[in-house]
């Protein structure tokens, strides 16, 4: 039943794409270049609305075959991505400023936590006996973690299928662990918008016919977001740090995205053409291969989530000091921060190259 939910989604997504590109020059949802972009024509985005129904289609099939299949509990979560398609769609179409957007993705949240009752509550301490209890922060906390990972999707989305792919990875890894774990509703949601958004790819992989926009980034941040704490809520702190892991490439780009505004003296919600992507690209690297590289990025920490997970305390105590001072190497000789931004590599005596 899950392979079978994969291929209907991945099918479904196929056929809807082209007439969902048609749809979006007729409504005037096109991407035109500029100087941040990288492509040089007109093309039309909302993409991400062929994935929706793709998704909204496959889930209210396969979710009646499931033995303890409760529409009312799984409404929420529906109405949510409802919500963040509607709010994608009309930045796709007229361009909302931030405030409207950021409203949208709130209530988005929202709707999940309150309604859906999606909260991490508490979590375990490693070394400790007792819980830390999050008492009235956990509906924020909860809400900050679904905002901030809309975001961090929304902005690696720069480059022909960026965005999809690395979705797609960070979802293969959710819906591994949630197999190992025996959460099937995880893996059936996970694997459902796995095949819309492969089969999407078909169409927005380099060279892309169609960009997904807001409508597809803002609504896979939320499903992963989501599905995310659904899978590791109210568990160990190391279980916490799973997520984090899986979307170690969105969430480490958007990191140092505010590091880089900070330090060069910039708004936070400046935009700029120094993201991940920009960097690898800048390097030389073609725009086929900048994907593809980000793709194995984010299948390394796909692998180590889930190593992660079975590793004993201080495995993965070592494994995440292991990560971070990669990650760290990683930005410093690229440059994500800046070209000066090098205080690991100059205490260790190496010179960063261009």
């Amino acid at each position: 039943m899950l392979i079978g939910a994969l291929l209907v989604a991945f099918l479904l997504s196929i056929f809807l794409t082209p007439f969902v590109g048609k749809l979006a020059f007729k409504l005037g949802a096109t991407d035109k270049p500029n100087e941040r972009k990288v492509h040089s024509k007109i093309m039309p985005r909302m993409g991400g609305l062929a994935i929706f129904l793709s998704f909204f289609i496959t889930f209210l099939l396969f979710m009646l075959f499931m033995d303890d299949y409760d529409f009312g509990e799984q409404l929420p979560l529906l109405v949510g991505a409802l919500v963040i398609i509607l709010i994608g769609m009309a930045d796709d179409i007229f361009e909302l400023r931030a405030a409207p957007k950021f409203l949208g993705q709130v209530l988005a949240a929202l709707i999940i936590v309150l309604w859906g009752g999606l909260e991490v509550e508490f979590i375990n301490l490693p070394f400790f006996t007792d819980t830390l209890e999050f008492g009235v922060f956990s509906i924020p906390i909860t809400i900050l973690w679904i905002v901030s990972i809309i975001n961090a999707i929304n902005l690696i989305d720069g480059l022909d299928g960026l965005a999809g792919g690395v979705s797609t990875i960070a979802l293969v890894t959710i819906a591994t662990m949630a197999l190992i774990k025996g959460d099937i509703f995880v893996a059936m949601v996970a694997l459902i918008v796995i095949g819309s958004t492969l089969g999407f790819l078909k169409y927005n992989f380099h060279p892309a016919k169609i960009f997904m926009g807001d409508t597809g980034a803002l609504f896979l941040g939320y499903i992963i977001a989501v599905l995310s704490l659904l899978g590791f809520k109210n568990v160990t702190m190391i279980s916490l740090i799973v997520p984090i892991i899986i979307l170690g490439v969105p969430i480490s780009d958007t990191f140092f995205a505010i590091i880089r505004r900070v330090v060069n003296k910039q708004p936070i919600s400046a935009a700029d053409k120094s993201h991940l992507h920009h960097c690898l690209i800048n390097l030389g690297f073609t725009h086929k291969q900048t994907v593809l590289l980000i793709y194995a990025l984010a299948a390394c920490f796909g692998l180590a989530a889930i190593i992660f997970s079975f590793a004993t305390m201080w495995g993965a105590l070592i494994l995440v000091t292991g990560l971070l001072l990669i990650i760290e190497i990683f930005v410093e000789k690229i440059g994500l921060v800046n070209s000066n931004y090098q205080p690991l590599l100059k205490m260790l005596n190496f010179k960063n190259k261009p």
